[in-house]
């Protein structure tokens, strides 16, 4: 499964391939600071998951979320944030986001969706 991880705080980043470093099915296939730099990769690079922060300089999150669902298929989305506000969810979940996480406490259940869906891809 190949992963594309979108967020402007390096620790996060680094935390980020840590834990999926675990994941044998998991290849991460690049990594951007900004939205920009995310819609041109996801662009470019094809992944089958991006995991995506909303503040990011430039372009956010969400419109990186819009631009991947408007523009992609079978791309799944995992947002993950410091703003687990209901209006930010409502929104994420309306365009299209099949995740949406908040770092302090759910950082954890990123590892959990991967392995749903590595398995899901594995079921007939």
């Amino acid at each position: 499964m190949r992963v594309f991880i979108a967020d402007n705080s390096m620790p996060i980043l680094e935390r980020l391939k840590v834990m999926l470093s675990d994941l044998s099915e998991i290849e991460i296939i690049g990594e951007a600071k900004d939205g920009i730099g995310a819609i041109k990769a996801v662009r470019e690079l094809n992944p089958d998951v991006v995991i995506l922060d909303i503040k990011m300089p430039g372009v956010d999150g969400i419109d990186v979320l819009n631009y991947i669902k408007n523009n992609t298929q079978n791309i799944t989305v995992i947002m993950l944030t410091n703003y687990p506000y209901p209006q930010y969810r409502k929104k994420c979940m309306e365009l299209g986001a099949d995740y949406f996480f908040k770092k302090s406490t759910e950082f954890e259940n990123v590892l959990e969706a991967l392995k749903q869906l590595i398995q899901s891809s594995k079921d007939p």
